[in-house]
């Protein structure tokens, strides 16, 4: 018998079993990871023996230890306006003040040497309202891939020192069982029992919070899917705005059919990769704070964000079987020259190496125009050419085009203003609750159910 079970060793877990070990280190702490621990965490592909993704069981780069977060660009961003809807269940300020508490412990744990940008008060804000773009506020702490692997190794370090708190890897859970006075997790052979349950199983746990939900009749709706590609370009064009902001936010309303298309994910001379959810590779980007790993381009998404109303709602089945479409035409990741696509024709081998942008990843020369919605696809030419206008070049022939990239999210879990389900005891947070959408609200949301259950065990 457990005090708190945590599923899921993501940013949302993580910071959980971290505000219990600060505050509460009495408390009997059980975390169960389907993915490796840190250490361990290491995608096959190498360039060089393996080129492409093999589809491992449990992909490294989306489980293990610090979540899909773990080899990310480690953007932290501190706002409200985007990443998430944390701030409608606990408040603005204390939403805010949770995302800033988050950015200290980071600090404390490795990333004391690390920026804190903000869009606050930036000329390029100006600029893009001239433009038809609206830059988002937000102060964003970018630890970068390699310092936010040293800032998980110190908080996993202090984690582990703790007696009271341990960690099951390789352990995927089944299900989750209602029983007198708190909850069974059946796992492997084996079961465990605790009086508070933690869900946070990320964006990549859809699948099996869905069931969950099934399984106890909790209410949820469907959310949206965020379709798009991946651009890779010179890190000069864009260099005005991320040597400024570092991470720029812009969203833009397409003519014909007024869709939302914003950018995401920006990595400043950083590097395009895959990733493998549920089996189906899409792409994604990272970047560093060392010199020494830095590229001499920047990537970013454009996403199309798109909701469905009745009688559809598998959202995220829709971006999957798009997703599958890129795997089964290109094998894996598609990439396109912007120029190839304008002009209707797929690239090849040739027209890539004679391009004057040089691939961070090996994907396959390709047509994105048999894979993407026209609709979306549309949406997507369309804010290149308005990106051109606040970065000049944005729109070259050989700006590269990496597809798909999707971000799938978890339906909306019916949750009260503790984050906790019909059923006292039992929080859902992170990605997985369709709340929260980012490092910093989930990690956030992670502080504030571990805080709500101490007073109320202390209560009894």
């Amino acid at each position: 018998m457990y005090d708190v079970i945590i599923i899921g060793a993501g940013p949302g877990g993580i910071f959980s079993a971290y505000e219990f070990s600060q505050k509460r280190p009495d408390l009997k702490v059980a975390v169960f990871e389907m993915g490796n621990p840190l250490e361990k965490r290491k995608c096959p592909i190498d360039g060089k023996k393996v080129k492409s993704c093999i589809r491992c069981k449990s992909c490294d780069i989306m489980s293990g230890f610090g979540g899909a977060g773990a080899f990310s660009d480690g953007k932290y961003n501190i706002t409200n306006d985007f990443g998430g809807t944390l701030h409608e269940y606990i408040g603005k300020d204390q939403a805010l003040e949770l995302m800033q508490y988050v950015d200290r412990i980071n600090v404390e744990n490795g990333g004391e040497n690390t920026h804190l940008y903000s869009t606050a008060g930036s000329e390029f804000k100006k600029i893009c309202i001239q433009n038809k773009l609206n830059l988002l506020d937000a102060s964003v702490r970018h630890l970068g891939t390699d310092i936010n692997y040293i800032v998980l190794e110190n908080i996993y370090k202090k984690l582990s020192a703790n007696p009271n708190i341990e960690f099951f890897f390789n352990t995927p859970v089944k299900s989750i069982e209602v029983i007198e006075n708190g909850y069974r997790i059946h796992y492997g052979d084996g079961f465990s029992d605790c009086k508070k349950c933690i869900v946070s199983v990320g964006r990549s746990g859809s699948k099996w919070m869905e069931t969950v939900c099934d399984d106890l009749d909790i209410h949820t709706k469907s959310n949206r899917v965020d379709l798009g590609v991946r651009v890779e370009l010179p890190s000069v064009i864009f260099s005005h705005l991320t040597d400024k902001l570092y991470e720029s936010k812009i969203v833009y309303r397409t003519k014909k059919f007024e869709d939302r298309v914003r950018t995401f994910c920006m990595n400043p001379n950083g590097i395009v990769v895959n990733e493998n959810t549920n089996g189906i590779v899409t792409v994604n980007g990272h970047s560093f704070e060392g010199e020494d790993k830095k590229t001499e381009n920047t990537n970013f998404a454009l996403l199309v964000a798109k909701h469905f109303s009745e009688p559809f709602e598998d959202s995220n089945g829709y971006g999957e079987s798009i997703a599958m479409l890129s795997n089964m035409l290109g094998g894996g990741v598609i990439v396109q020259r912007f120029g190839d696509l304008e002009r209707g024709r797929r690239t090849n081998k040739k027209r890539l190496e004679e391009s004057t942008v040089r691939p961070t990843l090996q994907a396959t020369p390709g047509d994105l125009s048999l894979v993407l919605p026209k609709r979306i696809l549309d949406g997507i030419i369309e804010m290149i050419y308005a990106l051109d206008k606040i970065a000049p070049g944005t729109a070259n022939n050989d700006t590269l085009l990496y597809g798909v990239e999707v971000k799938f999210y978890n339906m909306e879990v019916d949750l009260d203003e503790n984050l906790e389900t019909k059923y006292k005891g039992l929080y859902v947070i992170g990605d997985g609750s369709g709340v929260t959408h980012s490092l910093s609200h989930a990690s956030a949301s992670g502080v504030y159910v571990a805080r709500d259950i101490m007073e109320k065990l202390s209560e009894r």
